[in-house]
């Protein structure tokens, strides 16, 4: 049992949860409670490591049966912990790699593409979000750290069963979902027509932009269209998580029906 917070293991799980670019450097991320731990494939877990409290249970042992893992004293493993109330069992886990082309092996690609989000919870709730809207890949662009504690928190699992690509040249890739035949969406305030007057059966991919400061100009003008939400009251924006939710759930609810309004043809 580990009782040092000395030990080197347990020094590079601390590592691994404050830096980026230790994350980053060995390729790895930090999954700390139950669910989490049960939501990661198995192939990607690295270290397992179980507080000497989470055998009080038979249920927790249970978990654990076939698998290595390191049993680490509760002191330490509080130390270890990212949370305010830990649940007695953390992992590492392989960082999924994609490229861009695993995002687009769909017929009809629904993607959501993210320029400079970062707040760690947005990006988590994006992605689970995106899950369950059935999106076939999340673009990242500037955003916060996909990998960090809160935000594999907040993906709820998601993080290792949506498909994303970061890029640091969102112009060239767009251009590149273009040559694909992607109809790429703006969520804009300038947008002339409300989100749900278009059809998005085909390949589509919907631009977010950050909290605070929306897209930028030249990411937006690289738009095929900008739509819109309904505003009621004295609202100008909504949360860019919820802004993403309403518009992939649009996609979602045209495919599930087979019914779509306006194409951009319809509209020139």
């Amino acid at each position: 049992m580990i009782t040092s917070v000395a030990n080197k293991q347990v020094k590079n799980i601390i590592q691994l949860i404050k830096k980026t670019k230790e994350r980053q450097a060995q390729h790895v991320f930090v999954a700390e409670g139950i669910r989490l731990f049960e939501e990661i494939p198995k192939e990607l877990i690295q270290d397992v490591y179980a507080a000497e409290s989470f055998f009080n249970k038979k249920e927790h042992t249970e978990k654990l049966r076939g698998i290595q893992y390191e049993t680490v004293s509760d002191a330490v493993f509080e130390r270890m912990s990212d949370t305010k109330t830990p649940q007695g069992i953390l992992c590492t886990a392989r960082q999924p790699q994609y490229q861009l082309e695993d995002l687009l092996v769909q017929k009809q690609p629904h993607l959501l593409i993210l320029e400079g989000i970062q707040d760690p919870g947005n990006l988590g709730t994006m992605f689970r979000t995106g899950e369950g809207a059935g999106v076939t890949g999340i673009i990242l662009s500037g955003c916060a750290d996909l990998f960090a504690p809160k935000t594999v928190r907040s993906t709820m699992g998601s993080i290792c069963r949506v498909p994303f690509y970061h890029t640091d040249d969102l112009s060239g890739t767009l251009s590149v979902l273009k040559q694909k035949q992607v109809r790429i969406y703006a969520a804009h305030l300038q947008g002339t027509a409300y989100y749900d007057a278009y059809d998005y059966r085909g390949a589509t991919a919907f631009l977010i932009g950050s909290e605070a400061n929306g897209l930028t100009d030249q990411t937006a003008a690289a738009a095929d269209i900008y739509v819109k939400i309904p505003m009621g009251g004295q609202l100008e924006s909504l949360n860019a998580a919820m802004a993403a939710g309403i518009l992939m759930y649009e996609v979602n609810r045209q495919r599930r029906n087979g019914e779509g309004k306006k194409t951009i043809a319809d509209m020139v």
